[in-house]
């Protein structure tokens, strides 16, 4: 089921647009540059708030308050204890002893499809052909069918439920008292049978008027579970187990919360099962670094992507003669795609220079050193050759 669609654009709708993405692509590029900047600081700062929790951490037993630990960084592990049961109150179902409780809802609907193919005509302008297909499939996030190209006949009712997470107030670890959520979030999932009273109790919630039926974890709102239609409800339930975990926090009363390090980071650290803190802080540090390099990698994408907007409507104005436009764009790709090169790796330098002088000059002074001593180690081989037979 589709339909195409032409769409044709003149050159001077072209040429306007293209003064518009000059504008965005400034943007984006001044966006980028202070997101490359402001990455290499969190970085640092982050770093720094590691290296200075590592050195402080003191590993205390999870069994007995210690007043003397009160405001320090501490390390704990131990058997987590949920206080309370987490409980859906939509569907009054309940996860006994675990420390979290998931619902995850899924809709069947009209999911919309596009394909686009565009061609340039001769004076600079365009024409689109844009095919639109419909299809049926499960979606966990309501689809509004309204923006549809062709919305009649490829209506989604309203979806009268959707996933949502619950967990417990808190839970202990021996002594301390941890927050429910941080606790929930660390344990392993696993699906929630649905008992025979449990499924009539949430067909009486749902009150669609459809049948609910369940494989045993899975429940279905449809008249026909193997042949979905538009509408049916596809719930499963969750629950989120914690046998043990380990923190690494500031000590407050009987619980634990962000310690502040001395550049103002704040840091707490949480993992399933028993791990010692210098295993919490390598990982840390792992997590920095595979951040840092995400951020560096979509920062350099943003200003491809900026360079790109701002010298497209040289490609507009050369699109007169098609094969022409085509010339130019790929000039200007080559040269946005130099400039990120250029700019990127000079930001990123520059903002770690600024957060880290002193080590940024030793690592200067260090390579000049090596390209001293080897230029100084390659001279006397060479001079024998210059000499006469």
């Amino acid at each position: 089921m589709s339909f195409s669609e032409t769409t044709h654009t003149s050159w001077f709708t072209r040429l306007k647009n293209g003064v518009v993405g000059i504008f965005v692509g400034l943007i984006l590029v001044v966006g980028m540059i202070v997101l490359l900047a402001w990455n290499e600081g969190r970085a640092v700062k982050t770093y720094e708030a590691l290296i200075e929790g590592a050195g402080l951490v003191i590993p205390v037993a999870s069994d007995v308050i210690d007043p003397a630990h009160e405001g320090k960084l501490v390390h704990l592990s131990g058997k987590v204890v949920p206080d309370g049961t987490p409980e859906d109150p939509a569907f009054s179902v309940s996860a006994t002893g675990a420390a979290g409780l998931r619902r995850d809802v899924e809709m069947f609907q009209w999911v919309e499809e596009s394909r686009s193919e565009t061609k340039k005509t001769l004076g600079g302008g365009e024409e689109t052909v844009t095919t639109y297909s419909y299809k049926k499939d499960w979606q966990s996030r309501p689809v509004d069918s309204s923006r549809f190209r062709e919305a009649e006949g490829h209506a989604n009712p309203p979806m009268p439920f959707e996933s949502d997470h619950f967990s417990v107030p808190s839970a202990h670890i021996g002594a301390f008292v941890v927050d429910g959520e941080t606790i929930a979030n660390l344990g392993t999932t696993k699906p929630l049978p649905l008992s025979p009273d449990m499924v009539r109790q949430i067909e009486q919630t749902i009150a669609t008027g459809l049948p609910v039926s369940t494989d045993g974890t899975t429940l279905f709102v449809a008249e026909n579970r193997n042949a979905p239609a538009i509408g049916d409800l596809r719930i499963r339930f969750q629950r989120q187990d914690v046998s043990e975990a380990s923190l690494v926090g500031a000590q407050s009363g009987n619980g634990i919360r962000p310690y502040t390090t001395s550049n103002g980071r704040s840091l707490m650290l949480a993992e399933a099962g028993i791990v010692s803190a210098p295993d919490m802080f390598a990982s840390a540090e792992s997590e920095n670094t595979i951040i840092t390099w995400l951020v560096r990698f979509a920062g350099l994408v943003g200003l491809y992507i900026g360079f790109s907007l701002t010298l497209s409507i040289l490609g507009v104005i050369a699109d007169v003669i098609p094969f022409v436009g085509s010339i130019v764009r790929f000039g200007t790709g080559l040269i946005a795609f130099a400039l990120t090169l250029i700019i990127g790796p000079t930001v990123i330098a520059l903002a770690w220079f600024a957060y880290r002088p002193l080590l940024s000059i030793g690592l200067i002074a260090g390579g000049a050193a090596l390209a001293f001593i080897i230029m100084r180690l390659r001279r006397p081989a060479a001079a024998p050759a210059g000499k006469p037979a």
